[in-house]
């Protein structure tokens, strides 16, 4: 199996422009960079990883690139634009210019926009049309509040490649499930839109049993089926509740007990043919599959 994690971050404190980490837990607050990662990622047999942004800056992105280009498991970035600048679209041209083929994608921060709408603003239609004529992907962090907003987002541009991370992140502190799990139904029925199997060890409230995911992890599965489930680490911010060879083996398992015969695919080729990275060869020359 060709491993690809197609959710990790990497962040250097001293560039400024993460403000999120302000508020963030004390453990996050420092610098996590490819090194720090390299021992469990060569441990676990990762392939490759897909490099999502952080911080709200086109020159974060621009960093991403550079440590892309200097690590050949990074299959590439999914990056940031303002969605509501006036020049957003050439703005979007200019990244994928200066990524020579790591952009992949990008990913707004809708979850930080006090207005649960805000996806949903006719001021986005320019960037979200310029993501869907070049054929990019688009990663909607987003709230449970949020989900709306993005459903009508999605049905205006069909044509668009959208992921959903980190499941929407549902409430599992709370137990709260049942309008969660309409929206995810309701955007698992339309057919370009993916989710990533990520992100929810950090949604559960402090010594909360594993087996609260269950009915979370049962929804996801059942919604949109083994095809688009696609598995990420979300290291580092993951390492506030577990370890990445763990949170690895636990996402097997809850794989494994729904869709045994799929593990290829969410572990690996989903990514691959959802992010359509140029350097997917580089990840499946050793085994000859197919992106």
């Amino acid at each position: 199996m060709n491993l690809i994690d197609a959710h990790q971050h990497y962040w250097r404190v001293d560039r400024g422009d993460y403000a999120w980490l302000h508020d963030a837990p004390a453990a996050l607050q420092r610098d996590f960079l490819p090194a720090d990662l390299q021992a469990q990622r060569s441990a676990a047999k990762v392939t490759g990883s897909v490099l999502v942004q952080a911080a709200a800056s086109e020159a974060e992105t621009r960093y991403l690139f550079e440590l892309a280009r200097a690590d050949r498991n990074i299959l590439g970035v999914v990056g940031w634009v303002d969605f509501e600048a006036p020049g957003a679209p050439s703005r979007i041209d200019a990244l994928l210019h200066d990524g020579a083929g790591l952009l992949l994608g990008l990913r707004p921060m809708a979850q930080d926009h006090p207005d649960p709408d805000w996806l949903s603003r006719p001021a986005l239609d320019a960037a979200f049309g310029r993501l869907q004529e070049l054929g990019l992907a688009f990663d909607a962090l987003v709230k449970p509040a949020q989900l709306p907003a993005l459903q009508k987002r999605l049905q205006r541009e069909r044509e668009l490649r959208g992921v959903l991370d980190h499941a929407g992140k549902p409430d599992i502190a709370r137990g709260r499930f049942d309008d969660w799990a309409a929206h995810i139904r309701e955007l698992a029925a339309l057919p370009n839109v993916h989710c990533k199997f990520s992100g929810l060890l950090t949604e559960l409230a402090p010594g909360m049993p594993i087996d609260a995911l269950d009915p979370y992890v049962d929804h996801l599965f059942a919604c949109f089926g083994a095809d688009r489930l696609i598995w990420g680490s979300d290291w580092p911010v993951l390492t506030l509740r577990d370890s990445y060879a763990h949170w690895l083996e636990l996402a097997r398992t809850l794989a494994q007990q729904r869709a045994p015969h799929a593990l290829d695919a969410i572990f690996g080729r989903n990514a691959l043919a959802f992010y359509r990275p140029q350097r997917a060869h580089a990840s499946t020359a050793s085994t000859g599959a197919t992106p």
